[in-house]
């Protein structure tokens, strides 16, 4: 009788076990992927380095500390100095705060848009769906970059206009794929079971069928953090960024006037840019690979 009475016990980790099995394959497949691997720490060291890097090197961005066009590695300056004899390390270390974060909220806004709209459309469908993609793909049709320089030039060139331009423009992509992902779920037998249980259309949305829709929006919107970082560059390049404060495109285009006389003053915060945005593609990428059971079973 006594392994009888084990039993329920051991049952009872073998069904933990194996509801722990697909995140314990997810994590080791991410780590297996190398690439994925490098960028993560390679992201980790720009976060690092954006977050403590100010403390660590407490030097004002915008003060004129040395003169103009100072090269790197010359007269104590690793990075040198810009057209106004500005530190650019003290430029990038801060720099890369504003850049992540515009990053990271305009990505989070485009998701909640996204999200709204894919949700309801693939779940509703009918005239709301209709309606709504409709919307997603007026949107989708219009020049990205061309409205958010309307929205700038209307409102102004803050950090939170143009935060705020760069996710109204960005959300089309998680709209269709939060769509799809819906239009699929909705229909398998769980969620059958939960409407039949009396589970309301908001708990089927949130609690039943978003929470297993989210692995391909996680990727897009680990992407998005990419693109939103280029968006700002794009912005800042074109003269439609906050003066005020100091970004890796702000730096890029306060200095482009002199691309050709101090050329490291446009590359070092390019090579900021691009080694980031790689890192999230790459990580993106390895998400994919991770959160894909179709993949994992290769």
């Amino acid at each position: 009788m006594k392994p009888a009475a084990d039993s329920a016990p051991r049952r009872g980790a073998e069904i933990v076990d194996k509801a722990q099995h697909p995140l314990r394959e997810m994590v080791v497949m991410f780590l297996a992927n190398r690439a994925a691997m490098v960028a993560s720490i390679v992201l980790s060291i720009v976060v690092l380095a954006a977050i403590f890097g100010p403390m660590l090197h407490p030097v004002d961005p915008f003060e004129m500390v040395w003169a103009p066009f100072t090269p790197p590695g010359q007269e104590g300056f690793v990075l040198g100095t810009d057209y106004l004899g500005r530190d650019m390390l003290a430029a990038l270390l801060n720099g890369g705060r504003v850049s992540l974060t515009i990053g990271l909220v305009a990505a989070l806004m485009s998701v909640f848009i996204g999200i709204s709209f894919g949700a309801l459309a693939g779940f509703y469908r009918g005239l709301v769906e209709e309606v709504l993609m409709r919307i997603t793909e007026f949107f989708q049709v219009l020049p990205t970059l061309l409205f958010s320089m309307v929205i700038v030039a209307l409102f102004g060139a803050s950090l939170e206009v143009v935060t705020i331009a760069i996710g109204v423009v960005s959300w089309t992509a998680v709209a269709r794929i939060t769509r799809a992902e819906f239009l699929r779920i909705r229909e398998l037998e769980y969620v059958t079971a939960s409407r039949a249980a009396g589970a309301s259309n908001v708990t089927l949305m949130t609690r039943v069928i978003l929470p297993n829709a989210l692995p391909p929006i996680i990727v897009q919107a680990a992407l998005m953090v990419g693109s939103a970082i280029l968006f700002e560059a794009g912005l800042a390049f074109l003269g439609l960024s906050d003066p005020n404060v100091v970004s890796w495109g702000q730096i890029i285009g306060s200095n482009r006037p002199y691309i050709l006389d101090a050329g490291f003053t446009v590359t070092i915060p390019g090579l900021a840019i691009f080694v980031t945005v790689l890192s999230i593609s790459l990580i993106g990428d390895g998400l994919n690979d991770a959160l894909n059971p179709k993949l994992r079973a290769r």
